[in-house]
């Protein structure tokens, strides 16, 4: 992939003459990860990078840091409002705390399909989310998949809703994650993904959720035993510039990003959609215990929901629950 992408941007930099060439500047933005270099997120945000030398014959790139190396989520976005980092991508539960309708993106049992999501995050309701954004000092780029978000512990199979009752579970530090495991009965932990490995090595926490890429890439089968596909959640990342970096480049700089972030969009969902299916797989092989949960058992746990529902529906937004109901029930005729 890489001498493909220096070869067109060899191209495209002999095509790129006169002031066209002039108005690109060299530029290497910096993009903090909290999950590992080889997670589809990583493999996509370098494959971002390609698409910007392509495209930039040669000027533009995107560097890589993983693992934490930058901070978390909450830390990295932060820093890009205050123009000390270039680029993140986030959860868009970090973004709540922001701008409060991104929060109904992560209501619990919403989508049934990652075509769903697709179709209503690249459509004028996800649209106008990513509007919100520059009041923050953020520019959104696109969506990526992280996927459906599934329960894992050291302690026991959960076959049924009310096996999450008792466990001590990591989740995301946002108050509708907390308040989604406090209903099932877990004891909910907020908790940085960079703190999570060695809490469960250390039983500190008794288990975490995430889609079953994550836990391959970060090695959760290491430290936990069972998992449970449990659906409860659909999540996505947000690929998101500094407005301070994007308000220093000029129009011609600013297109080319915004045409490789949205090639690097279809590869980051193709990626982690493949990686997915082979994932659960992976970890049964790992020695991971996995259950499914039957549609009785989610129809429990939706009623068990249906507080937590109510109450976020309203602190997100009524009318913006409504219009992403209305999207969903469009699509779904």
């Amino acid at each position: 992939m890489k001498l493909k992408s220096l070869a067109l941007a060899a191209t495209l930099l002999a095509a790129l003459t006169g002031p066209v060439a002039a108005q690109i500047k060299e530029h290497v933005f910096k993009v903090g990860i909290g999950l590992s270099d080889d997670h589809p997120q990583a493999l996509a945000v370098k494959y971002f990078g390609e698409q910007l030398m392509a495209k930039s014959g040669g000027k533009m790139n995107a560097k890589l840091f993983a693992s934490g190396s930058l901070g978390n989520d909450v830390s990295m976005t932060s820093a890009l409002r205050g123009g000390t980092l270039e680029m993140t991508v986030p959860d868009s539960s970090t973004l709540v705390s922001l701008i409060k309708p991104f929060g109904v993106l992560n209501l619990p049992l919403t989508f049934n399909t990652e075509q769903e999501a697709d179709a209503v995050l690249d459509g004028p309701f996800g649209q106008k989310l990513l509007a919100k954004l520059p009041e923050k000092g953020l520019i959104g780029l696109g969506y990526w998949e992280n996927g459906f978000r599934h329960v894992t512990n050291s302690r026991r199979p959960i076959t049924k809703a009310d096996d999450i009752a008792g466990l001590k579970l990591r989740v995301i530090q946002n108050q509708l994650f907390l308040d989604t495991f406090s209903a099932l009965g877990a004891n909910a932990t907020p908790m940085p993904f960079t703190e999570l490995y060695s809490a469960m090595e250390s039983s500190a926490v008794d288990g975490q959720e995430n889609p079953p890429a994550t836990i391959l890439a970060s090695k959760f089968f290491e430290v936990q035993k069972h998992l449970v596909l449990s659906r409860h959640m659909y999540s996505a990342w947000v690929l998101l510039m500094s407005k301070k970096t994007w308000d220093g480049l000029n129009a011609q700089e600013q297109k080319i990003v915004q045409d490789a972030a949205r090639e690097a969009t279809l590869y980051e969902r193709k990626t982690i959609r493949a990686f997915s299916e082979k994932a659960v797989g992976e970890l049964k092989k790992a020695g991971m215990q996995v259950t499914e949960l039957p549609a009785a058992e989610q129809a429990k746990m939706r009623t068990k929901l249906q507080p937590v529902l109510a109450k976020f529906s309203k602190e997100f937004g009524e009318d913006t629950t409504a219009e992403m109901a209305g999207e969903l029930a469009k699509l779904r005729k």
